[in-house]
């Protein structure tokens, strides 16, 4: 079953966060939370399996490789929440190896009502595993979760695909902070963290040859005109990836090729863009891996484990909450 929050409550979210990222001095920005509506969500699942972007398969390749060991150095009565869960693919390995071991609750956490319902089918069957979705905000999800566990229950939280990469630094070590003041003693935190590699092989994962990732960004202009009322021309926008070398990120961006205005009717604003002006969608920084547990221990947690996929630089990174 699912937790749902109010679609009034998030369309109207919606339109202050566009009208607000849109009206900004300096560079507009969208959230890029809000590129994972239903189409953004499909299309994400096709970017996973382009030779380009091999991130989800390193992800997926430790999870399957380590489950056991990761779940073998947790507490029992062990309940298992995800921040962003999207289909689950990758969490059934985790999920098979706890349900090998006891009964457990799994909790993803979305604000895709489309991801969602692919989550829970896509995991609904396994033996032992009960599901309750919640369709609120990370933070928000998450101490729904913690509200409603036993006082021996311990939480695994899952926090994959380096989604950790989508905040800018300061902001995601803040993050974690309030993920750790949510957490208890002992609990853990499951981190998926993205790690340097070639600038040319980085900007090829998000800006492949086929396209795929370029309608991914532009769908997110689609959704305004869909839910919003907007009348953007999907065709006077063109998606850019960019190596930021300073913030050592990529960056995606959609750039306007002439000047023109677009009305965006429930956020109730005109924009006005110049031509080469950009929209800034998404951030994916990337990280070292011995720089990883000295985050750990700013942010409250113990580096208990560190796991690198050989083939592509990625690292799960099992923490402790002390």
């Amino acid at each position: 079953m699912a937790t749902r929050t109010s679609p009034v409550s998030t369309a109207l979210q919606f339109a202050e966060d566009v009208r607000a990222g849109l009206t900004r001095a300096g560079q507009k920005e969208l959230p890029s939370k809000y590129l994972y509506d239903e189409v953004g969500s499909a299309l994400f699942e096709v970017i996973t399996l382009l030779p380009e972007y091999c991130l989800t398969r390193a992800d997926t390749r430790l999870l399957q490789k380590h489950a056991e060991e990761i779940v073998r150095r947790l507490p029992r009565n062990l309940h298992v929440a995800e921040l962003g869960s999207g289909s689950g693919k990758k969490t059934r390995y985790i999920l098979e190896a706890v349900s090998r071991i006891q009964p457990t609750f799994y909790y993803p956490i979305e604000i895709s009502p489309a991801a969602l319902a692919a989550c829970e089918k896509e995991l609904g069957q396994i033996d032992m595993v009960s599901i309750v979705g919640y369709e609120q905000p990370y933070l928000d999800g998450l101490r729904s979760v913690a509200g409603r566990l036993g006082k021996e229950d311990h939480l695994l939280v899952l926090f994959l695909g380096s989604t950790i990469g989508n905040f800018d630094r300061q902001a995601g070590e803040e993050f974690l902070r309030e993920v750790r003041r949510i957490l208890r003693f002992g609990d853990a935190l499951l981190l998926g963290t993205d790690l340097e590699k070639g600038v040319e092989t980085q900007l090829l994962a998000y800006d492949d040859p086929t396209g795929v990732t370029a309608a991914f960004n532009l769908n997110l202009l689609a959704r305004v005109n869909r839910e919003l009322g907007a009348n953007f021309d999907l065709k006077l926008f063109t998606h850019e990836a960019r190596w930021n070398a300073g913030e050592r990120r990529i960056e995606m961006h959609l750039r306007s090729e002439k000047r023109q205005s677009v009305y965006i009717a429930r956020a109730e604003v005109v924009v006005e863009f110049e031509a080469g002006e950009t929209i800034w969608t998404e951030s994916s920084h990337k990280y070292v891996a011995d720089q990883v547990p000295k985050m750990a221990r700013r942010t409250g947690f113990h580096g208990e484990a560190q796991w690198v996929d050989k083939e592509w630089a990625f690292a799960q990174n099992l923490w402790v909450a002390v």
